[in-house]
C-alpha cells in the first residue's frame, strides 16, 4: 500500500503520517530527507525527531531515496518518507543537472514494487501565485508533477488542511 500525504505548510500532514504509522501493526521505518543546513532548520529536525516513538528506526537520506526504500521495505514494515519535497530541494540544489531526473526515475520505478506499507509526506506548493524565480518555478514544477506520478501509483492520497485528511483517492482506516 502507497499513500501519498499532501498539504501546506504547517497543515498535518506530517502528524497524519506519524499517526497513520503508529495505528499500523507492522514495524516502523522513518526515512528522513531534511538536511540541517542553518539553526531554524536544524531546530524543525529536532521537532520532529522528538515526536517520533522510541521503536522507529530512523534513516537519514538527503539524495538517494529508491536506495533506501528499497533497503527498507519490508512485507512487515511500514515506511514513512517526511518529506519528498526536502528530497527534491536538494536534488535540485545539487550540482549534476541530471541528477534529480534519474533519481525521480529511480523512485517512480522502485515504488510498484515495494512490499508493505509507505507513507509519503510532501508539501503541495502549486496552490499559489507562479514564483518569479526561475529555481523557484522550476521547483513547483517538478513538485506538481512528482505528486502527480506519485498519486498515479498510489492506492491512496490524502490531502491535509487544518488537521483534516481529505481523502483524494482511496479509503482512510
Amino acid at each position: 500500500m502507497r499513500t501519498l500525504i499532501l498539504g501546506g505548510a504547517r497543515s498535518g500532514k506530517s502528524a497524519l503520517a506519524e499517526r497513520l504509522a503508529s495505528e499500523s501493526v507492522r514495524e516502523v521505518v522513518y526515512i528522513a530527507t531534511a538536511q540541517a543546513g542553518d539553526e531554524e532548520m536544524a531546530a524543525r529536525i529536532a521537532h520532529h525527531r522528538m515526536r517520533r516513538p522510541a521503536s522507529w528506526l530512523s534513516v537519514e537520506e538527503p539524495m538517494h531515496l529508491a536506495d533506501a526504500l528499497r533497503d527498507n521495505a519490508r512485507e512487515d514494515r511500514c515506511v514513512l518518507v517526511d518529506c519528498l519535497t526536502l528530497w527534491l530541494s536538494n536534488l535540485l540544489g545539487d550540482t549534476g543537472p541530471q541528477r534529480f531526473e534519474q533519481e525521480r526515475s529511480l523512485l517512480l520505478d522502485a515504488l510498484p514494487n515495494l512490499p508493505g506499507e509507505v507513507l509519503m509526506v510532501s508539501n503541495e506548493v502549486g496552490l499559489g501565485i507562479v514564483p518569479m524565480g526561475a529555481l523557484t518555478r522550476r521547483f513547483v514544477d517538478e513538485a506538481g508533477r512528482l505528486h502527480q506520478s506519485i498519486a498515479a501509483i498510489s492506492e491512496r492520497v490524502l490531502f491535509v488542511a487544518a488537521g483534516i485528511p481529505l481523502v483524494m483517492k482511496g479509503t482512510l482506516p
